[in-house]
């Protein structure tokens, strides 16, 4: 029998909690389902970053080409190297 998951006054706690506690005393993992929550936004930064001009001119001509904004292009072609350098890993 695992033990009972506490009722949390705020998300703070329940993070505070979550970050201590061995989460296999309190969930059958063996038991979980995988769910996608596609109205789920993922938390977002903004950051600066310098970038040679002519870089920046490449990038915009391909996006325009893919009918996209340069800044999601640019998000795409990071996505697609991180995934690639954990795969090398």
């Amino acid at each position: 029998m695992k033990k009972k998951i506490p009722k949390f006054k705020t998300e703070v706690e329940e993070q505070e909690f979550w970050s201590k506690a061995d989460s296999t005393e309190y969930i059958e993992w063996g038991k979980a389902k995988r769910m996608v929550l596609p109205k789920l936004k993922p938390s977002l930064k903004t950051i600066s970053l310098r970038l040679p001009e002519a870089m920046l001119e490449e990038l915009k001509l391909l996006a325009n080409k893919r009918d996209v904004p340069y800044q999601s292009l640019l998000k795409m072609f990071l996505s697609e190297r991180i995934e690639k350098e954990f795969k090398h890993v």
